[in-house]
């Protein structure tokens, strides 16, 4: 259990907008990626569970990136078309349902997610 800290303030609807904010990429094609890795960096000393909200997200966002990367040439074989949308389904679902459990301080979880920071 994390020990929380004193000079740490609490901001649920700050951990809701890191979430949501993945689904820049949905809107404009980019950002998913940049604006939760801002917000992360500038606010995890300040905002209690940011930290660990923030490296989920990157290490999600870097995850899907790197999964799309791998599904392109399997495109040929019918597999990459299958896991290219098994990816964007996860890409928009995913971000809303842990929104939800951040604003209901429940656990986070995004699957197929490597661990890149931890």
């Amino acid at each position: 259990m994390e020990v929380i800290n004193k000079n740490k303030r609490e901001d649920n609807q700050l951990l809701v907008i890191t979430h949501l904010s993945q689904l820049l990429t949905v809107m404009t094609g980019f950002g998913g990626l940049i604006v939760p890795l801002i917000i992360w960096a500038t606010q995890k000393n300040e905002i209690n569970d940011l930290d660990e909200h923030g490296k989920a997200i990157i290490n999600f966002q870097i995850s899907l990136i790197i999964l799309a990367i791998i599904c392109v040439p399997l495109i040929f074989i019918i597999v990459g078309i299958v896991g290219l949308i098994i990816l964007g389904i996860l890409g928009l679902v995913m971000p809303i349902v842990n929104a939800v459990n951040a604003s209901n301080k429940a656990p986070i979880h995004y699957p197929f997610t490597f661990k890149f920071l931890k």
